[in-house]
């Protein structure tokens, strides 16, 4: 509640009210009609629906990273979503991304650019550094945020024990492919089909900053943000890109034929944690924060 109560941003979930009057805190929020990034990416996909076409995926991973941004560096005082996911960016009537589930968020106190805390979030996700060292900082959303991007990319599931033991964990399967030089095996062959070779080289140079197993080496929400709106411009405006004749879908979603999953290893020592989590805080320090919002 103290969390949400400061955040004004379109591509986040919005608060409308709460309940004080029963034995647990009632939230009203926002309808979000059009379900989660998740069941686009893995179900639909699979089950042979229609698939969000390249310009989609990029727009859609704009948003999300500019809404993060906004949470790190715009809110009045900078928040740690701690459960970027796939689930938790839902999507409206017109495919836009929103924000969504501040259960697991935390505050950063004015000054300080990390907290301590109970390490907490979900299997897939979880910035590796963060579960050594229990030092949450900014640089763990950049990370999930990367195996979101990576999601994009590939139509893989984060985790999926279905692949074998050694092929789990597509962060660390994604890197390995980058390293080898076949990542044309690991994405989605309708990212193939529409992506420029430069745009699909950038994108995946992008995933693995993102995936930097040392945090300070991993850029911030905001200069995620203005890559993912680079990657976005047309062939001959990107630094990046050298072919020419690169022009954005005109439609959000496009029709494709059902794609293989490939798979990627676990990332030694990490345990599963739930999904979400929720700090407690004062009646009294609730109703300061809905008072005096942003």
């Amino acid at each position: 509640m103290v969390i949400l109560a400061q955040i004004n941003h379109p591509n986040v979930v919005q608060l409308l009210g709460c309940c004080l009057e029963t034995n647990v805190l009632l939230l009203a929020y926002e309808f979000v009609s059009n379900d989660t990034l998740h069941r686009h990416i893995h179900n639909y996909s699979a089950s042979g629906k229609r698939r969000f076409s390249w310009d989609s995926r990029l727009r859609i991973a704009h948003e999300s990273a500019g809404a993060l941004a906004y949470l790190h560096t715009d809110a009045r005082m900078s928040i740690i979503h701690r459960d970027v996911k796939s689930t938790n960016i839902l999507l409206d009537d017109n495919y836009i991304a929103k924000i969504a589930d501040f259960g697991a968020s935390r505050l950063v106190p004015l000054g300080h650019d990390q907290v301590t805390t109970l390490v907490q979030g979900t299997i897939g996700y979880l910035d590796p550094e963060y579960f050594h060292t229990g030092h949450l900082t900014d640089k763990s959303d950049v990370y999930s945020f990367g195996v979101v991007l990576s999601e994009l990319l590939t139509g893989k599931k984060p985790i999926d024990p279905g692949r074998g033991f050694d092929d789990t964990n597509l962060a660390t399967y994604f890197l390995k492919a980058k390293k080898e030089n076949r990542l044309l095996e690991v994405l989605d062959h309708q990212v193939v089909k529409e992506a420029t070779d430069g745009q699909l080289k950038a994108a995946c140079d992008l995933v693995c900053r993102y995936l930097n197993q040392v945090g300070g080496n991993r850029p911030s929400m905001k200069d995620v943000t203005m890559e993912l709106e680079i990657l976005r411009k047309p062939s001959k405006q990107h630094p990046w890109i050298r072919e020419q004749n690169y022009t954005e879908a005109s439609s959000l979603m496009i029709e494709g034929e059902e794609h293989n999953l490939y798979t990627v290893p676990l990332i030694a020592n990490i345990n599963t944690f739930g999904e979400n989590s929720s700090s407690t805080m004062g009646m009294n320090e609730i109703m300061l924060h809905v008072h005096s919002p942003r």
